[in-house]
């Protein structure tokens, strides 16, 4: 009987310690090259989009020509409409959906060629930003000042993943026009670095999925458990000790 109670107390106290383990490297898994280094892709061209906000700058050889180019409103940005367009001073409207930032600045300033010389146009995003949530130390919305980052490099803006992240199954949710498309990329394999999801776009949000100890440790029909164990463990070593 006592060796039945001490057998029974050694489970409970193995089932309340028990926990899956999970693999908390990074492309741990999979095939690498000879040398044994992991190579990064090259980030993927982030393309403009409608309700993009681009800062346009403007340089010319005529102090009148930067000045007529380069109004004080521009400070705010110029959004890209439903249309892919933007309204540009002297230019008016100008199609920059579907370009990179590279073939943007080109553009204008084959535009603004037509009416002062030798224009050097600079355009960057205002409003680039991606938003990480889920099991992170910092979840939270970022702004990025280039268009290049990828999964590691805003989990990293985030604090990393906890213990509890399922790095397995990353979900990324994309907006592509007027749909939403999600991806699950799997951070512990090096074969995620060929996912067309590993590189964000403006918008995306990652979200770090739980494993099932945290979503049961918070669960309402799981929070008494430990109370229910410690109470258990309590009673049985009251009745070992007055009987034994």
């Amino acid at each position: 009987m006592k060796q039945s109670l001490i057998i029974l107390i050694s489970c409970l106290f193995l089932f309340a310690a028990c926990a899956p383990q999970r693999n908390l490297v990074y492309f741990s898994e999979g095939n690498q090259n000879s040398k044994g280094a992991i190579v990064l892709p090259a980030s993927m061209e982030v393309k403009i989009q409608p309700d993009d906000i681009l800062k346009i700058s403007v340089n010319t050889l005529s102090l009148e020509s930067n000045a007529l180019f380069n109004p004080l409103v521009a400070e705010t940005g110029y959004k890209v409409d439903k249309s892919g367009n933007i309204h540009f001073p002297v230019l008016g409207s100008v199609k920059l959906e579907g370009l990179t930032l590279d073939e943007a600045q080109v553009k204008i300033a084959r535009e603004v060629e037509k009416y002062a010389k030798g224009p050097n146009v600079a355009v960057q995003y205002l409003n680039f930003k991606i938003t990480v949530i889920g099991e992170v130390t910092r979840p939270n919305s970022f702004s990025i000042t280039n268009d290049k980052i990828n999964v590691l490099e805003a989990l990293g803006l985030a604090g990393d993943m906890t213990a509890f992240g399922k790095r397995e199954n990353v979900l990324v949710i994309r907006q592509n026009g007027n749909e939403r498309t999600m991806g699950r990329i799997n951070m512990n394999n090096r074969n995620v670095l060929n996912s067309p999801y590993f590189n964000l776009k403006q918008n995306d949000i990652v979200y770090v999925e739980p494993d099932r100890a945290k979503a049961a440790s918070i669960s309402p029909g799981n929070r008494w458990i430990p109370v229910i164990i410690a109470t258990v463990l309590t009673i049985t070593s009251i009745f070992v000790n007055a009987y034994y």
